[in-house]
Formats: C-alpha cells, structure tokens, sequence
C-alpha cells in the first residue's frame, strides 16, 4: 500500500497526502514538514495565524511536494470535517491526518468554567472525532490516522490541568475505538503523547521551565522536531502495525 523509496536516510511517503490540523507552528508545523521531507503531500489548518500558515506551505513547497492552507476553527462543529473534504479534493486523496490543534486551559478548578469545558472538549475530542470520521471517507485501506496528545493525559505531577488531563485522557479512548472500528481496512488510530516541549505555548526558557526539566528522566525539553519524528513513524509502512495506543514522547517524565 505504501511505496517506500530509501534517499536520504528517510523512508519516503511518496504518493501520500496529509492533513495537519493547528500545522501553522510549533509541533503542527514541524510534523507538516517532516511529512513533506518524507514525500507527502500536506495541507495544514490554521485559526488565525495565515500568514505563519502560508510560510510553512511555501516550506513544504520548497521540498517539492504540494501544499495547501486551510482556515478551520476546531470549535465548530462543520469546520474541520470541511477541511479534511478540501484538502481531499485539492490533492485527490487523503491518507494521513494528524490532529495536531489544541488548546491549554490552566488553572484552578474553582475558576474552570463551563465555556472553559466546552471549548476544551470541542477542540481535543470532538474535533478529531469529526475529523476521522470525515476522513475515513477519502481513506484508501492502510491510511492512517495519529493524534497529538500529552502525557498528562496518564499522570498529573501538579495542579491546574485537571481539565486539559481530562480531555487528553478521553482522546485516548476515542483513539483505540477508532482502531478497533477501523482496523478491517487496516486503518491505524494512535496518539502520541509529547511531554513539556519548546514551542511558543511551552518556551524551553520560559519561568517555569526549569521545574518541567526536573521531572524529566534525561532533563531536557523536547523539540517539535521530536514529536514530528514519532508521527512520521507512525504514518509510514513501519508502523502499519502499531494501532490503538499511545506513544510518550516525554524525555522520561512519565517514567
């Protein structure tokens, strides 16, 4: 199903098309591009930064591959499943898509608000829910759908997160129902979890970077090219057969 061609050190995608949601930055763009450098074709979604979209398309283009920025606000309930019939239609397939968008609520549970759980769920669950199932429409057998999670969606060193941990943990879920819904087409459903990660929501030299370090097995942050490196994994030949879990990409923080 996937034709892999050996240059450069990477396995290519070559033929494929993908659909990045929040791709405009931080770990979004980097899994854009790593998908591009692998051969793939990319689509990237973005809320309101256009011109940061329209930068990492032209990066993608560069490489040589098609891309395409896609305005979606994953709060909607059309947006995003529009966007995953765009990006179909423009390339002529879709194959992979990375559910990248989200969102940190932070703070007290006495100040969480409703508004607060609706946006949070709507971004981290039904967004990608809609997305799949959406996508699974356009999807050849073997495509592959991956989810960028966290890893405080399985421990919780402090607190703050219970909602954003909640809805994190429901994304888990809903990835091995789609895996198991899915598997007969041999479609995969994974999340990768990423741990504290230098990206302009988290900056490695930001005022509490230095207490996520000290819960790191190897006391560093991650790039966005590390979580990138995960989903490229996943969404070639070498992990057609890993479905329905989820992968730390933490430093050891959760070990």
């Amino acid at each position: 199903m996937y034709r892999l061609i050996q240059k450069k050190g990477y396995d290519m995608l070559e033929g494929r098309a993908a659909l990045v949601t929040g791709g405009s930055r931080g770990i979004g763009a980097a899994t854009a591009l790593r998908l591009a450098r692998d051969g793939a074709d990319v689509a990237v979604t973005y809320t309101t930064a256009a011109e940061r979209a329209e930068t990492v398309v032209a990066e993608i283009e560069s490489l040589g591959r098609r891309g395409l920025a896609i305005r979606a606000d994953n709060t909607g309930t059309e947006e995003v499943a529009a966007a995953v019939n765009h990006a179909a239609a423009e390339f002529g397939r879709l194959n992979i898509l990375v559910n990248n968008a989200g969102i940190f609520p932070h703070g007290p549970l006495a100040e969480v608000t409703v508004a607060d759980i609706d946006r949070t769920l709507a971004v981290h669950v039904r967004s990608v829910l809609l997305a799949a199932r959406a996508a699974v429409e356009h999807m050849t057998d073997g495509g592959r759908i991956i989810s960028i999670g966290s890893n405080l969606a399985t421990r919780v060193p402090d607190g703050g997160t219970t909602l954003y941990s909640a809805s994190k943990s429901a994304l888990i879920g809903l990835t091995r129902g789609l895996a198991r819904e899915l598997g007969e087409r041999g479609i995969t459903a994974n999340v990768v979890d990423p741990g504290s990660t230098d990206t302009d929501m988290n900056p490695a030299d930001g005022e509490h970077a230095h207490l996520q370090r000290r819960l790191t097995a190897l006391g560093r942050f991650n790039a966005p090219e590390d979580v990138a490196a995960a989903v490229a994994f996943l969404a070639g030949r070498d992990g057609r057969n890993i479905t329905g879990t989820s992968i730390l990409v933490d430093a050891g923080a959760n070990a």
